[in-house]
């Protein structure tokens, strides 16, 4: 089975461009030119030398011993969290700024949750002296505090988003009004593997670097470059896109994405958009999504800002129908202990996105000769302020 976006930009049958006729132009070109430029020599070029010099890659794949012993089983941690800003956000930002250079874009505009991808976006247009804004939900604003100050001190503008539930679907949307009426000089760096075609294909073609490193560098430390399984988080799902892509046609490897079940999926607070949701179009893509009987987006929530997302990527949507991955979720109280027991054992604080995937390990089943890679998608500095307050430190 083909696990790819098809010319249409379909993942069987979800994804797609349902866009408005004012976006139509800024879709088009995109569409038209960014395999052309994407996979040109000198693009190829400067953005192997930005992920090396610049991003720190390769992350390492690290073998986390005490946490291995805990679950009786071997387990790799793909330290994303070691990239320059923290996160695999600047995989893709890295990337998108240099499409954004060919296309001869002069400003660029990003949309935020938790904050990593505002901060990745307005560190490569500092790095590139490029016009940078970020839309981000006015609750998000708050609660991720220590990102909006590091994107404000890089020299981008921060619009604080006032409708809807003020978090990730609401900056999103303020940003796509703001590329409609600003088409000519602006492109839009859209963070996760969501949106309109190319987007999805887009976004995970620049992730798809920590799927290529896990493979060299679980055979340089295993002799196979295949493991058990695949843990990662999914909001809109960029980092398990990444982590899943070059394993997609190797069917002995289980992929598994974690999504946020905030209070409980049998709350109206969660997030967990595949267990709760159904077909639908958000932001021009057919996916996945929470609404209710008359097709009204239901509000999302999570303690992860990154995760408060009411849909998936299309590919995502595609690889739970077709049961090539499975997905699971995590509650906050799960995740909050998963992230205390990493600390202790491994002294490594993660995000709170990337402590879903690590909440998953409590439900998984182990053989002893099991090979499990975790990809470690954020660090916690973001989210020390709801470390200490639930612990009380």
């Amino acid at each position: 089975m083909d696990y790819q976006v098809d010319e249409k930009g379909y993942y069987g049958e979800f994804g797609g461009a349902w866009i408005p006729e004012m976006m139509y132009s800024n879709i088009e070109e995109l569409r038209k030119r960014y395999l052309e430029i994407i996979y040109s020599s000198k693009f190829q070029e400067e953005f192997t030398s930005l992920l090396k010099n610049y991003v720190g890659r390769p992350s390492p794949l690290y073998f986390a011993k005490r946490l291995s012993a805990h679950y009786g089983t071997d387990i790799y941690l793909k330290r994303e969290d070691l990239n320059h800003t923290g996160s695999h956000k600047l995989n893709n930002t890295i990337g998108q700024i240099l499409l954004a250079e060919k296309l001869g874009k002069t400003r660029i505009i990003a949309e935020t949750g938790a904050g990593q991808h505002g901060v990745a976006t307005a560190t490569v247009c500092a790095l590139k002296g490029i016009k940078c804004v970020v839309y981000m939900g006015a609750l998000d604003v708050g609660r991720q505090a220590p990102n909006v100050k590091k994107m404000k001190m890089l020299g981008a503008e921060v619009v604080p988003v006032y409708s809807g539930n003020k978090t990730l679907k609401d900056a999103t949307n303020e940003a796509m009004r703001d590329w409609i009426n600003n088409p000519v000089d602006t492109h839009y760096i859209i963070g996760s593997v969501v949106g309109p075609h190319p987007y999805p294909d887009m976004v995970a073609r620049f992730q798809a670097i920590i799927s290529e490193e896990i493979k060299w560098q679980l055979d340089e430390q295993t002799g196979n470059e295949l493991p058990t399984r695949i843990l990662a988080c999914v909001g809109g799902g960029s980092n398990a896109a990444g982590a899943f892509y070059h394993f997609l046609e190797d069917r002995e490897v289980e992929l598994i994405g974690v999504e946020a079940a905030g209070k409980g999926i049998d709350t109206n607070e969660t997030a967990a958009t595949l267990t709760v949701g159904s077909p639908g179009v958000l932001h021009a893509s057919k996916t996945m999504l929470m609404q209710n009987a008359d097709g009204q987006i239901t509000e999302p929530y999570s303690i992860s800002a990154g995760l408060d997302y009411p849909g998936i990527g299309p590919m995502h949507a595609h690889l739970f129908k077709t049961g090539r991955a499975k997905y699971l979720y995590a509650t906050d109280k799960e995740v909050l202990t998963a992230a205390l027991l990493i600390t202790q054992k491994e002294g490594i604080i993660p995000a709170l996105e990337s402590a879903h995937a690590l909440a998953a390990l409590e439900k998984a089943e182990f053989a002893k000769d099991d090979v499990t890679v975790v990809n470690l998608s954020g660090r916690g500095d973001k989210d020390m302020e709801t470390y200490l307050n639930y612990f009380g430190y």
